[in-house]
């Protein structure tokens, strides 16, 4: 029964937020917004109630705590390994989202989310990173506890590492291929982290590092990101 509970609730959470992250991005690109997302009261107290249904599903597969990643062994060694692999795919992601603008032209990307969750004062700067945490959690406790670290139990690793890799890619499919394509090869490497750790907290930092490196980038080029056509599309542009 607990099995049944667990995976029942772990596949209509994982339906859920893919449906909601997708539909999200799709509407933004219909039109623009004149408020921070990341800021909704709303939202974040959605956000808040997804760690706690990840919690108690974790609990209520009556697995220990270590198998979804919720205990480390060494609290500094997994926090330093995710700041440092924040770092690199932060860089290796800017070389190559700029190889490919240029490569393929403007048209593979769109910048509507990361544009709409921008920062617009030191004070709303403060309140996006602290917004910014429950958001990457939620994606963390979904994708590598419960998906990877729960249902590992009793089906093949590999093929829930990639299944949950092109899931994750499909999110943000309305951000433009590149955006598939990257983030489901972030996906990736994340997940080889939590497996090789077995700790949720590398991965946690590593995510929160890349997303919050690309909110500086994209503040720094504001000007450059806002390229809107006749449709109302926001295109990056060189």
């Amino acid at each position: 029964m607990a099995l049944v509970l667990f995976v029942t609730g772990t596949l209509i959470l994982t339906a859920f937020v893919a449906w909601a992250t997708h539909r999200s991005a799709e509407l933004l690109r219909q039109g623009e917004v004149d408020f921070n997302l990341l800021l909704l009261p709303v939202e974040n107290l959605v956000r808040v109630g997804l760690i706690v249904a990840c919690l108690v599903l974790a609990w209520v597969s009556g697995l220990p705590w270590e198998q979804f990643g919720l205990t480390s062994t060494n609290l500094a060694a997994d926090a330093a390994i995710g700041l440092a692999l924040g770092l690199v795919l932060h860089g290796l992601l800017n070389a190559l989202t700029n190889w490919a603008l240029r490569r393929f032209g403007p048209h593979i990307y769109s910048p509507v989310v990361i544009l709409s969750i921008l920062p617009d004062s030191r004070t709303e700067w403060v309140a996006v990173l602290l917004a910014l945490f429950p958001a990457v959690m939620v994606e963390e406790l979904l994708f590598r506890s419960l998906l990877l670290g729960g249902l590992a139990v009793w089906l093949p690793m590999l093929p829930l590492a990639i299944g949950t890799a092109i899931l994750f890619g499909w999110m943000h499919s309305p951000q433009g291929q590149l955006a598939v394509v990257l983030t489901a090869a972030v996906s990736l490497v994340l997940s080889g982290l939590f497996l090789w750790r077995g700790s949720l907290l590398p991965c946690l930092v590593a995510h929160y590092g890349v997303n919050l490196l690309q909110l500086v980038v994209a503040y720094r080029q504001r000007d450059r990101l806002m390229v809107v056509d006749k449709s109302g599309q926001v295109n990056y542009t060189e």
